[in-house]
């Protein structure tokens, strides 16, 4: 039986066909690679905290075993134990690079806010959709952004909402 292989390409025409199929308000935008996420807003020409970055987390304890896409605007940083909290296990992590590839099809930076995989839930954080009229993301590629309309996005997209950004007021222990 020959191994199915999913490109970045696939990813990106899996997007657009669904932001089409729902009458979707978005661009795309073909640019340089970018290593960071303040430097692909200055090449997009928008707002960091427009930027919808994907961590993608693994959840374990209380007999939870769970994958997650948690998404939340890229001038923030996620609360992992929060994450682990809400989907009801005691610790959450990074997936490993292997686990990101199988569950997204797509490289570290290049994670668009979609699951396209039954066993990757989708969370997103409320704040991602309070400040900005459209949300940028990487389209499967580190060379091409979408920038839609953010209600367009949560109505499509239909996140589990889940506060985990991290406050200024907790410490990091690692």
């Amino acid at each position: 039986m020959k191994e199915l292989i999913v490109s970045d390409n696939d990813v990106f025409t899996q997007l657009t066909q669904l932001l089409n199929s729902q009458n979707a308000k978005y661009r795309v935008m073909e640019h340089p690679t970018a290593g960071k996420s303040e430097e692909v807003a200055k090449i997009r020409g928008t707002q960091l905290g427009q930027g919808a970055k994907g961590l993608v987390c693994h959840v374990k304890g209380n007999g939870v075993r769970q994958h997650v896409l948690a998404i939340l605007p890229a001038d923030q940083q996620a609360d992992l134990s929060k994450i682990a909290k809400a989907i009801g296990g005691t610790r959450a992590s990074l997936a490993s690079p292997k686990e990101v590839d199988e569950l997204t099809h797509c490289v570290f930076g290049a994670i668009p806010p979609f699951s396209f995989h039954p066993s990757l839930k989708l969370i997103a954080d409320p704040y991602l959709f309070v400040r900005f009229d459209e949300l940028a993301f990487n389209a499967g590629s580190l060379e091409r952004s979408i920038i839609l309309n953010t209600q367009d996005y949560q109505r499509i997209a239909s996140p589990t909402l889940v506060e985990f950004i991290r406050t200024n007021h907790e410490l990091d222990i690692a």
